[in-house]
């Protein structure tokens, strides 16, 4: 019985937190997928909420959501954040609780925050960071986009663990029409 009635408890506060969590966030559709967007505003540094799921110790073929725990475990996130999109300039993160009189990380648990201001009807994102070898091109489209969603730290790495497909980017990039620049107002330009 008491077990029971824990779990019952700790499934009324999870969905007590998912309810808070819908009041601010709405999923739609997006050029890849579904997508997480405000549904009002949000202030820098906000705790969203953290991200459900199931815990798991290897990786399963079928998902493409699944994010690496601090222990070496892996979340197979649940609606509605397991549809948090890439980008290489996001607006939010994912963090761990760390507790802070011994630094050391606390339980195998996820939480999305804002990195700055989030105006209703934006998307909400995080940088994926994969690494070289998992590396996908992204459609991100930010000013600042890699290419790839790949961990910046291991972009260089992308030529040897991915040769076909890098060969491929840099055949695309030098054959694509360049992008056009736009002034900054009030920026003098050469004559």
């Amino acid at each position: 019985m008491k077990q029971t009635t824990s779990t019952a408890k700790k499934t009324a506060a999870k969905q007590k937190e998912l309810d808070r969590l819908m009041r601010k966030i709405r999923i739609e559709d997006t050029p890849v997928g579904k997508g997480v967007f405000a549904e009002r505003k949000l202030g820098e540094d906000v705790v969203l909420g953290e991200i459900f799921g199931e815990i798991l110790d290897d990786h399963p073929e079928d998902s493409s959501y699944c994010m690496e725990l601090q222990s070496g475990r892996l979340l197979e996130p649940e609606p509605p954040l397991r549809f948090v999109n890439h980008s290489c300039e996001p607006n939010c993160e994912l963090f761990y609780w760390v507790d802070e009189e011994s630094d050391e990380p606390g339980e195998d648990r996820l939480w999305l925050q804002t990195l700055r201001k989030i105006e209703p009807g934006e998307e909400l994102t995080i940088d994926y960071c994969w690494p070289a070898d998992a590396a996908i091109r992204c459609r991100c489209e930010s000013s600042v986009c890699r290419g790839w969603i790949v961990d910046p730290d291991e972009f260089d790495q992308l030529a040897t663990s991915q040769p076909d497909a890098w060969a491929a980017y840099l055949t695309e990039s030098r054959s694509a029409a360049p992008r056009q620049r736009t002034r900054r107002a009030g920026r003098k330009t050469a004559e």
